[in-house]
């Protein structure tokens, strides 16, 4: 995703209601957000949903991996072969 533009990526609620489609076909078109305002201070923005569900994703991602970096931060590691040979071990895998 770009840079917001501001001449171009801020638009009023009353905008949006006159210029939906318009508006609708730019944020597409550019894949940038763009920021709603409501008597000249900024009050929601508008996400592509292609570029919405990206940050969804990242943002389960980001869950998912902060138990293990607090981990790694706290000492809490061992070596990739003790983990490969304890997985494989409790995975009944021989070779």
């Amino acid at each position: 995703m770009s840079r917001i533009s501001l001449s171009e990526d801020i638009r009023s609620v009353t905008d949006l209601k006159r210029n939906t489609r318009d508006i609708l076909d730019h944020l597409h078109a550019t894949g940038r957000p763009v920021i709603l305002t409501v008597n000249g201070k900024a009050d929601s923005v508008l996400l592509d949903v292609h570029v919405y569900e990206k940050h969804l994703h990242a943002g389960n991602l980001a869950k998912l991996l902060a138990p293990a970096e607090q981990d790694a931060a706290s000492g809490r590691t061992r070596s990739a072969r003790d983990f490969l040979k304890e997985f494989k071990h409790a995975k009944k895998i021989h070779r």
